[in-house]
C-alpha cells in the first residue's frame, strides 16, 4: 500500500497509510472531488459498510439494528422474573458496579421499575472496602432484608463463589453482565451476557455491548412480556426510548465499540440527551459547562469522568442517586460533589502516574505492562494504565498494593488486538492471580505480590507474539487529504453526518499542509498549541493533546520554524467563540521537505 504523502516514517515514527483509498479535497467545504454526501459514503465504506446496507448505517436507527432479544440465552428467563416481580410488588434490588457502566446500567434498570410502579433499591460496593464485583455477604444480607430479586448488573459473570453463597441461602438472582465468562458458569437463576461461551452466533456478534446495553435489551424483553399479560391494558407502557440517554452515557463511557447496535444506541441517545428530560443528565451537563448538546466525545471526557469520580475517590452511589433522582435541586448538589471530586481525582492521578512512569525503565522489554506501587489510589489505577499504554503502545496493567504489601489491586487497559480480559482470566485459572476478568480492552485483577514477577513472565510468554504482531506496521490510517483552506465548518458538519464516533467506529482522520508554524506554544497540563498557515494563504489552529514532552511535541515547538510540514488528526469545531470555526486536534506530523 502507497504511503500516504510519500510519508513511510512520521514523527511519530509511523507511516501514513489511507484506511480505504485516496480522497483529495480541495478548498471549500467540499473541494472539487465530490460532495459531502459522497464524503460520508466513503467513510462508512471505510468503516466496513457494505455498499448495499449504506442506507441502515448512513441514519443508525434503533428500528433497524435492535436485535430480539430472545436471542439471547436466560434473557427469557430473565424477563419473565422480573415481570413477575413487577405484578407481585416484590421488593427488588439493583446491584451495580461503581463505575458508568455500572450506574448508568443500575439507573435503567430502576427507572424501567419505577414507571412500571416498583420502587426497586440499589446496592453499590465501595471500590476500597469491598472491591469489585458482587460480594455473597452482601446479597444474602440483602436477602435477609426482604429483597426477593436482585438483580447484578455490570458484574457477576466470574462471581461463582459470592452466587453459590446467595444460592444455598435461597436469593434468587440474576446477572446482567458483559465481562469475559469462563467455561463454567456462576449459579443464578438467570445469566444474560452476550459474551457467554455457549451464547449462539446470532448473539454473540452483539458481544460488543456495555451492560447498560444489556440492560437496555432486559427492559425491552420485560416490556414484551407484560404486554403480553396484559399489563398495560389500563396504564400506559414506559417509554423505553426515553432510557437511551443512559444506554449512551454508559456505552461510551465504558469505551465500548461504536459499530452496529452500540451506534444506533448512541446516537439516538444523544437526541435524547439533548432534551434533558432525566434531572440528573441534566445537571451533569452543566457542571461541565456545556452550552450545547453533549457529543460523543464530551461523554467519555466531560460527564464520564464526573460518574466515574464518585467511584473512585468519592461515595460509590452518588453516581445511581444522581442520574435516579426526580429532583432538580438535589441532581444539582449531587453533580456539584461529583465535580468535586473529579478534580481530586485528578491530583491524585498525577501523584500515581508519576510514580509508576518512574518504573517503566525497568519494564522497556516487557510485551505487557505491569507496574505495582504501595499507597496508589486503587479508584486512579484504571486511568493511570490507560495512560502508560497509551505512552508505552503495550497493554499496561497498574497494581494498587495494600499496606501490607501482601496483595495488589490491578487494573489494565489493551491495545487493538490483544484481548486483555481473556488474558486474565487464564492467568486466573493457571493460579496467577487471585481473582479477575474484563473484556478485550480492559481488565481487573486480584494478584499476590509475591506472584507480580511470574504474572509478568507469564503475559510475556503469552501476549509477546501477539503483541509484537499488533505494534508491527503501526501506520496512522488517513480517511482524507485537504488543503489548508478546505478545513472549514462546513466539512467538519459533513464528516461528523458519518458518525457518532469511538472505538471501533474511528472519527475521520485528515492529512493537511504543507504548512509554517505562525505560532506555538505550551498550554494547559502540556498540550501544544498552534496557530499554522498553508501556502494558499489559509489558517487554523491546532493543538496536540499531553504532547509537549514528546518527540512530537519538540519537534513542533523549537524544530518547525523555518520548516514546512504535514499535519495528521481529527477536524473539530471550536464553538468557544461567536462564530464556530474549525481547528485540527494533532495526532502526527511529518516534514515536507
Amino acid at each position: 500500500m502507497n504511503a500516504v504523502l510519500g510519508i513511510e516514517r512520521s514523527l511519530n515514527g509511523r507511516a501514513w497509510r489511507w484506511r480505504r483509498g485516496s480522497m483529495d479535497f480541495g478548498e471549500g467545504p467540499a473541494g472539487e472531488s465530490g460532495t459531502l454526501d459522497d464524503l460520508v459514503t466513503q467513510l462508512l465504506l471505510a468503516r466496513g459498510v457494505a455498499r448495499d446496507d449504506l442506507d441502515r448505517h448512513r441514519a443508525p436507527t434503533l428500528r433497524a439494528f435492535l436485535p430480539d432479544p430472545s436471542i439471547f440465552r436466560d434473557m427469557d428467563v430473565a424477563a419473565e422474573r422480573l415481570a413477575a416481580a413487577v405484578v407481585s410488588g416484590e421488593r427488588v434490588t439493583i446491584y451495580g458496579d461503581y463505575d458508568v457502566d455500572g450506574a448508568t446500567s443500575a439507573a435503567l434498570l430502576i427507572r424501567l421499575l419505577r414507571d412500571l410502579g416498583l420502587e426497586a433499591g440499589h446496592y453499590i460496593p465501595d471500590r476500597l472496602l469491598e472491591g469489585y464485583g458482587p460480594s455473597g455477604d452482601a446479597l444474602v444480607r440483602l436477602g435477609e432484608q426482604g429483597s426477593s430479586l436482585i438483580v447484578t448488573v455490570d458484574c457477576g459473570a466470574m462471581a461463582h463463589e459470592a452466587l453459590a453463597q446467595a444460592h444455598d441461602a435461597g436469593v434468587e438472582v440474576i446477572v446482567v453482565d458483559h465481562h469475559k465468562c469462563a467455561a463454567e458458569l456462576p449459579r443464578a437463576l438467570a445469566l444474560v451476557n452476550p459474551n457467554r461461551l455457549d451464547e449462539c452466533a446470532e448473539a454473540a456478534v452483539h458481544g460488543h455491548l456495555a451492560a447498560v446495553g444489556v440492560a437496555f435489551l432486559l427492559a425491552v424483553a420485560t416490556v414484551r412480556v407484560l404486554r403480553g399479560r396484559g399489563f398495560f391494558a389500563d396504564r400506559p407502557e414506559p417509554d423505553l426510548f426515553a432510557l437511551l440517554d443512559l444506554v449512551a452515557l454508559g456505552t461510551v463511557a465504558d469505551v465500548a465499540a461504536l459499530h452496529g447496535l452500540n451506534r444506533a444506541m448512541v446516537a439516538q441517545g444523544l437526541k435524547v440527551m439533548a432534551r434533558r428530560a432525566n434531572p440528573g443528565i441534566a445537571a451533569l451537563i452543566d457542571a461541565g459547562r456545556l452550552a450545547r448538546a453533549p457529543t460523543c466525545s464530551d461523554l467519555g471526557f466531560v460527564l464520564g469522568p464526573r460518574v466515574n469520580a464518585g467511584g473512585r475517590v468519592g461515595e460509590a452511589t452518588l453516581g445511581v442517586r444522581l442520574l435516579t433522582t426526580e429532583d432538580a435541586d438535589e441532581a444539582r448538589a449531587i453533580a456539584a460533589q461529583l465535580s468535586a471530586h473529579n478534580d481530586a481525582r485528578r491530583a491524585i492521578e498525577a501523584e500515581v502516574q508519576e510514580a509508576a512512569e518512574a518504573q517503566l525503565e525497568r519494564q522497556h522489554n516487557r510485551a505487557v505492562v505491569v507496574l505495582a506501587g504501595h499507597g496508589w489510589h486503587a479508584g486512579v489505577i484504571g486511568i493511570v494504565a490507560g495512560r502508560i499504554k497509551e505512552k508505552t503502545g503495550r497493554p499496561a496493567i497498574v497494581v494498587a498494593l495494600d499496606d501490607d504489601g501482601r496483595i495488589g489491586k490491578g487494573s489494565g487497559r489493551s491495545i487493538a488486538g490483544i484481548d486483555l480480559g481473556a488474558a486474565v482470566i487464564a492467568a486466573r485459572e493457571a493460579g496467577l492471580v487471585v481473582a479477575g476478568g474484563g473484556h478485550a480492552m480492559a481488565a481487573g485483577l486480584t494478584v499476590e505480590a509475591g506472584k507480580l514477577d511470574a504474572l509478568r513472565d507469564w503475559l510475556d510468554e503469552r501476549l509477546a507474539a501477539q503483541v509484537e504482531k499488533a505494534s508491527t506496521g503501526d501506520a496512522l490510517l488517513l480517511d482524507l487529504s485537504i488543503a489548508p483552506g478546505g478545513l472549514t465548518a462546513e466539512l467538519v458538519a459533513g464528516l461528523e453526518a458519518a458518525g457518532p464516533f469511538g472505538v471501533g467506529w474511528p472519527g475521520p482522520r485528515v492529512a493537511l499542509g504543507p504548512l509554517r508554524m505562525v505560532k506555538a506554544d505550551v498550554v494547559g497540563t502540556d498540550h501544544v498549541r498552534m496557530i499554522v498557515a498553508g501556502s494558499d494563504g489559509a489558517s487554523f489552529k491546532a493543538i496536540a493533546f499531553r504532547a509537549a514532552q514528546t518527540e512530537l511535541g519538540q519537534s513542533l515547538l523549537h524544530g518547525s520554524r523555518g520548516r514546512r510540514f504535514w499535519l495528521a488528526g481529527r477536524p473539530k469545531l471550536d464553538d468557544w467563540g461567536s462564530r464556530p470555526a474549525a481547528e485540527l486536534h494533532v495526532e502526527d506530523a511529518a516534514w515536507a521537505d
